[in-house]
């Protein structure tokens, strides 16, 4: 295979986690016999440094001839500035939206010897295996209108959370399809005792599920879900939610995997790519932390599991995808750690360390089953 990915390492540790990602991915291209072309453009605060614009239209017409995209991080302290019209974030936003990227995928499967990085008891963790599928083009971060405005001699802010009901089907229907192929089981979150947003969306869920009867479905408020991930997390199969609730309660589902560094994610869409699969934009959940940015010590495993999501969903190589995840697991067997994850009894590795061992470990998981 022949294939083009666009790399956007953007800000803080993002290009770390993005360079330690690309040798995995010119790895597994040697290992199997692909070709993968990959050139890097900016995003986020350096792309605003560079281009006054967090998404210049390079950078996208990149994107939208790409196979696949991989993403470090945006933004930092130095684009912090709430008053301002034009952030880092704005590019991100500004993706999704020009390449419709409509769902995001972000599972959660605690590694078994990383059960002491967690805060949960390991009683809690025993059988976690759930995958969040969070709406990524709608609700109240792309709702107009969105202003502030002077009332009565202060200061009112209006964001505006709109939601159309094709926007939560096809959302719905991709977590069905997957909860087909897993445990059958959703459970989609909404507020639907206060946002008329969520009426819809509960509504609309709920007619969706009757094309698929073989699938439990459930719903749960948000807060009452926000409990249940730490309270039963071992009940999840298929989460389903707007844009707003995933972004707040996959960060909070990363407490359960002992670290954030460890999170990949997929974010797919409608439009396809070259062969015929869906353009997607892979990315850690973590954010650029800029404290340790520079310093080498940012935990690469996330970028790396979201390479190896790149592999199975936009270019169709489960097996490349399950080596590189195997090559992960096998790594965090032998006890290797970065600081964010490290025990006291073990001195933390560097980010290219990990991403050393990751890729000996590939070579020898390969070696083994050839």
């Amino acid at each position: 295979m022949k294939a083009k990915i666009t790399l956007l390492p953007g800000d803080g540790i993002g290009p770390e986690v993005v360079e330690a990602a690309s040798e995995l991915l010119k790895t597994v291209g040697e290992v199997f016999g692909h070709k993968f072309e990959m050139d890097s453009y900016l995003i986020g605060g350096c792309a605003i440094d560079e281009y006054k614009s967090p998404l210049p239209e390079k950078t996208l017409k990149a994107c939208e001839d790409a196979d696949a995209i991989l993403l470090g991080a945006v933004g930092g302290l130095k684009w912090d500035d709430p008053s301002a019209k034009v952030r880092p974030e704005q590019g991100l936003l500004g993706l999704r939206k020009n390449l419709d990227l409509y769902a995001n995928l972000r599972p959660v499967l605690p590694h078994p010897d990383l059960v002491s990085a967690s805060p949960l008891k390991k009683e809690y963790l025993e059988g976690v295996d759930m995958l969040v599928v969070r709406e990524l083009t709608g609700g109240i971060y792309f709702g107009q209108p969105r202003h502030r405005q002077s009332v009565n001699g202060e200061t009112q802010a209006v964001d505006t959370m709109v939601y159309k009901t094709s926007e939560i089907e096809r959302a719905a229907r991709l977590a069905f399809s997957l909860a087909h192929e897993r445990k059958n089981k959703v459970s989609s979150i909404d507020k639907s005792n206060v946002l008329e947003t969520s009426r819809l969306w509960r509504e609309t869920v709920s007619s969706v599920s009757k094309e698929y009867p073989s699938v439990i479905l459930e719903h749960l408020l948000v807060d009452a879900a926000a409990m249940h991930l730490l309270t039963r997390p071992s009940d999840f199969d298929v989460i389903v939610t707007s844009n707003l609730f995933g972004d707040i309660l996959t960060d909070e589902a990363s407490v359960l995997t002992g670290s954030m560094g460890n999170m990949p994610s997929a974010s797919l869409g409608s439009k396809k790519n070259s062969f015929g699969l869906p353009l997607g934009l892979y990315e850690p959940i973590h954010g650029s932390a800029p404290d340790i940015a520079g310093k080498g010590v940012a935990n690469p495993i996330g970028t790396i599991l979201s390479s190896a999501l790149l592999l199975r969903h936009s270019l169709g190589l489960e097996e490349e995808a399950k080596a590189l995840e195997n090559a992960v697991d096998v790594t965090l067997n032998t006890g290797i750690r970065t600081a964010d994850i490290a025990t006291q009894e073990k001195e933390p590795v560097s980010t290219e360390k990990m991403t050393a061992k990751i890729i000996e470990n590939f070579d020898q998981l390969e070696i083994i089953s050839g």
